[in-house]
């Protein structure tokens, strides 16, 4: 039917595992979240609904109830290079990045969509962003990127691929469309981009240059102050 592979098996008990996981081994400090009542928030979201007319609000409970604070200069933004900044990030104990808070870890890696015409979860098929945009995982991720922008203060730093094709800071993308409209200019001192090329890779994009200059532009002229390293060591 679609496109995309359908919804991750045994979802209900990763999600509600996965949110135990990060109260009590991963981030404890956020104290006690319901995960039964965070799962039926999000499963709530798209269930017996068109699959191609989930919006972000749709997931507003879920956030509420996962909600926590993200600890000043901590924030780590990023595109195209996601397993590096996991293991960068290193579960929120250097920074946290969205998948380090407890909404982004609940929905990392996972795909899920439901029907409009029955209750259950569409296990064969799920909509791809190509086929439309308003389904159940991009709303998602549409929903906790704005929410993180929104809650990131003190210094933030940007990861980005110096080796992606068509650029290091891809437009559209969540950080360009997303993230940027999102943050509070009054809560951030500063922006740290970081610019790095794969091991091996090619050099595309650096500080100063194509993409990473449009972005500096872009922030600069909605007057952040702005610093840009290569390859930081």
């Amino acid at each position: 039917k679609w496109k995309g592979e359908g919804t991750t098996r045994n979802l209900e008990s990763i999600v509600i595992g996965r949110c135990y996981d990060y109260i009590r081994t991963v981030n404890p400090a956020v104290g006690e979240k319901n995960c039964s009542q965070i799962w039926e928030a999000f499963k709530n979201a798209f269930i017996n609904k068109d699959p191609c007319r989930i919006l972000p609000e749709d997931y507003e409970l879920f956030i509420n109830l996962t909600f926590h604070t993200i600890p000043p200069n901590k924030s780590l933004f990023w595109e195209n290079n996601q397993l590096l900044v996991n293991s960068f990030a290193d579960r929120g104990r250097r920074y946290m990045s969205l998948g380090d808070t407890l909404f982004g870890f609940i929905g990392d890696f996972l795909n899920w969509c439901g029907q409009a015409d029955s209750p259950g979860l569409d296990y064969e098929s799920c909509p791809t962003t190509m086929e439309c945009e308003n389904n159940a995982v991009e709303s998602f991720w549409r929903m906790a990127s704005i929410t993180y922008a929104q809650h990131s203060s003190g210094v933030v730093h940007v990861l980005l691929n110096g080796s992606a094709h068509g650029g290091a800071y891809p437009q559209p993308g969540f950080f360009a469309d997303y993230e940027i409209p999102n943050l509070q200019k009054d809560k951030i001192s500063q922006i740290a981009i970081w610019v790095v090329d794969d091991i091996e890779g090619p050099d595309i994009d650096s500080c100063g240059t194509h993409t990473v200059k449009t972005l500096e532009t872009r922030l600069e002229t909605l007057g952040y102050d702005v610093t840009c390293t290569d390859n930081h060591k």
